[in-house]
């Protein structure tokens, strides 16, 4: 029954976080946007775990436990307990306007879908139908990291863009080799760090978390 229901498990489990990364391309709120980054996590989560079950690559249970613990737990409280730091409570701004960025997001799936058939067709895999999902994924949460003018979500979008990568990796060719899955994730864990402490910085030197306010620094 897996092996007859699995593939369409995955796939609904990869529109969900096509669904996902649009939420939070529109999202104002600072902690709805963090917990929909969790939730992602939890659903990256669950399809690796599928994968893994699906075609018995061990190594893929573990980078589903890595998924787990670190997107789902430690990233999102480490992004709970910044905010709380910072006594951020305002809503998230955009560069541009909201219906203008759903516009762009919708454009950037469509090419990222023209983008990845010709690759879905070669790979070999269970998953490689959701491929183009994957990469739209990738897109989005780059537009919004790119669209947004204050510190948090822009490192939000910077998590959410390596989730796209780690679900693209697992829909071509069934994840990457261990130790690398391993040192990428020990490598956005300390990213995570550092962009809080650089977020610590902005505060502490400018009063406010807002990005654009580092071009004064050109005049010094």
């Amino acid at each position: 029954m897996l092996q007859h229901f699995g593939p369409q498990v995955i796939n609904l489990l990869a529109a969900v976080l096509l669904l996902l990364a649009f939420a939070m391309l529109s999202q104002r709120r600072i902690l709805s946007l963090i917990n929909l980054f969790a939730a992602q996590g939890f659903v990256l989560f669950l399809s690796t775990a599928l994968v893994a079950a699906l075609t018995d690559q061990k190594h893929l249970y573990v980078s589903a436990a890595v998924t787990l613990v670190l997107k789902v737990t430690l990233l999102p409280w480490i992004l709970h307990r910044l905010i709380r730091r910072l006594n951020v409570k305002w809503d998230v701004e955009t560069l541009i306007n909201i219906p203008t960025t759903m516009l762009v997001g919708i454009l950037l799936v469509i090419l990222a879908f023209n983008l990845a058939a010709p690759i879905s067709q070669l790979a070999g895999t269970v998953t490689r139908s959701t491929l183009g999902i994957a990469l739209a994924s990738m897109l989005l949460s780059f537009m919004m990291m790119i669209t947004r003018s204050k510190a948090v979500p822009q490192v939000i979008g910077f998590l959410s863009m390596e989730n796209g990568l780690f679900f693209a990796a697992t829909a071509a060719v069934y994840g990457m080799p261990m130790v690398v899955e391993l040192g990428v994730a020990l490598d956005v864990l300390v990213a995570a760090l550092i962009l809080g402490i650089f977020i610590f910085e902005i505060r502490e030197r400018f009063d406010t978390l807002d990005t654009r306010h580092l071009e004064k620094l050109k005049e010094h």
